[in-house]
């Protein structure tokens, strides 16, 4: 049994369920977690052991500036390091099927729009898993430019470790948690079971999940944050 991990549409409609049983506010299992690193590309069948964790970072990065550098460029040095999704790079593309593992896009783009482009005419955005992948990559990147690869960072992470991006916050949620004690999530039941975020130690209903999800009234949650 853990906290609830709503995973889907699917999970946030029996949550919903419980609205009458809630009055307000109750615990969900998703938390802050900013080195919640992963590959865009999510298959893991396509990785070996270990080569989801190789990153030859810059000096001094990821630094995570401003709380809003959650996507990952790699330079003409072939180190990495973190930059604004939203900032307009060229990119580098992976694909199964063509002639040549990695595609050097030179259209600048965001990391989104890059992702929806490797994945519209190729695979997806490149993932680096060795030395070997890391320097024909870095080959592609012109002198002095930046591109971006496949890594990114999300960093609400659930407690029983399932990898889902589905999120469903409140418009003004999650703002900015990085140096504030507001790093867990809550349903708020009295806004339709949107998410918004908390102190950890705020005592509150949660829910839990074992097959199905319930409710439980307690006094204090502790997740050993």
């Amino acid at each position: 049994m853990d906290l609830a991990t709503i995973r889907d549409l699917e999970d946030l409609e029996t949550l919903k369920t419980l609205k009458s049983t809630i009055q307000s506010r109750a615990w969900i299992g998703l938390y802050y977690y900013v080195d919640n690193w992963r590959w865009s590309l999510s298959n893991t069948n396509l990785y070996k052991p270990g080569e989801t964790v190789f990153s030859p970072w810059h000096s001094g990065e990821p630094n995570n500036y401003n709380n809003k550098q959650h996507c990952m460029v790699m330079g003409s040095d072939g180190r990495w390091g973190d930059r604004n999704c939203a900032t307009a790079f060229m990119s580098v593309c992976f694909d199964v099927r063509g002639p040549d593992t990695f595609v050097l896009i030179t259209n600048t783009m965001t990391w989104t729009e890059a992702q929806s482009y490797c994945r519209e005419h190729h695979t997806d955005l490149a993932t680096v898993t060795d030395m070997e992948e890391n320097e024909m990559v870095q080959n592609l990147v012109l002198s002095g430019a930046f591109v971006w690869i496949g890594l990114f960072r999300d960093p609400w992470k659930w407690s029983d470790g399932i990898d889902s991006s589905f999120k469903n916050w409140n418009p003004l949620e999650p703002g900015e948690p990085e140096g504030s004690s507001e790093t867990c999530v809550a349903a708020d039941f009295s806004a339709d079971g949107l998410w918004e975020t908390l102190d950890c130690n705020v005592k509150s209903a949660f829910i839990c999940y074992s097959g199905e999800l319930s409710i439980t009234q307690s006094l204090r949650v502790d997740l050993g944050l």
